[in-house]
């Protein structure tokens, strides 16, 4: 969950989102060390009283400010690069979920069971127990069992929508007529919230998504005691 006054990402909840994080603080890193020599050259430049007219050209400065700036994007795509495809790798998923958007909810479907599907709705204020996040909380959470790779399969049945939950590192549309795949491993228990992050209609704002990530051994419980 995000807290009150911050400025950085939420606590990384997958190794994927961690990675991110991490290349974050990185591309950071390297734009502060580049602006800073950008601001001590214009200061000096502003300062100092230096004149030689007899210097027509400076071959090796213009060969490393030639060659500096193209190693540097270097060092900020490669690992970019690597992050990009293991966001869209999905290995050996040990379950499959696929969520359905509508207007305005979401439908989740548990394929490798059978009739374990829910639609999941905000709970209304008036609804909340304490302690519920306001716009956040769900009636129907889904369920995923932690440290197993989980492969979602995301669509919609109307407009565009947008399967998003921070923590995760995950971010997918869901588009009618298309279905869209991404793979994510929880690496902790907890309850993981998101929301829709396409602007579908009136009701956008109140389409959340809420991930609790169990054991394996609470989830097939869970799932034994779905039509109960």
């Amino acid at each position: 969950m995000p807290n009150w006054g911050q400025v950085m990402f939420q606590d990384a909840a997958s190794s994927v989102m961690f990675q991110l994080i991490s290349f974050h603080d990185h591309a950071l890193l390297v734009l502060t060390l580049v602006l800073t020599v950008v601001a001590y050259a214009l200061l000096a430049l502003m300062v100092n009283k230096h004149v030689n007219r007899y210097i027509m050209e400076a071959q090796t400065i213009e060969t490393v400010w030639t060659i500096l700036p193209a190693l540097i994007l270097l060092v900020l795509a490669l690992p970019s690069l690597r992050i990009l495809y293991i966001t869209d790798e999905v290995s050996q998923p040990s379950i499959t979920v696929k969520t359905i958007g509508h207007q305005w909810y979401w439908s989740y479907e548990y394929t490798d069971f059978m009739n374990v599907e829910m639609d999941s709705y905000m709970t209304p204020t008036s609804d909340l127990l304490p302690g519920d996040y306001r716009l956040l909380e769900v009636d129907n959470r889904m369920v995923v069992p932690m440290q197993l790779e989980v492969r979602m399969l995301i669509t919609a049945a109307d407009v565009i929508h947008s399967w998003t939950v921070p923590a995760l590192g995950v971010k997918v549309d869901a588009v009618p007529g298309r279905l869209n795949q991404i793979g994510f491993t929880t690496t902790q228990p907890g309850i993981f919230y998101g929301q829709c992050s396409e602007i579908c209609g009136a009701n956008h704002s109140f389409m959340p998504i809420a991930v609790e990530a169990i054991n394996t051994k609470s989830f097939m419980k869970w799932v034994s005691n779905f039509n109960q």
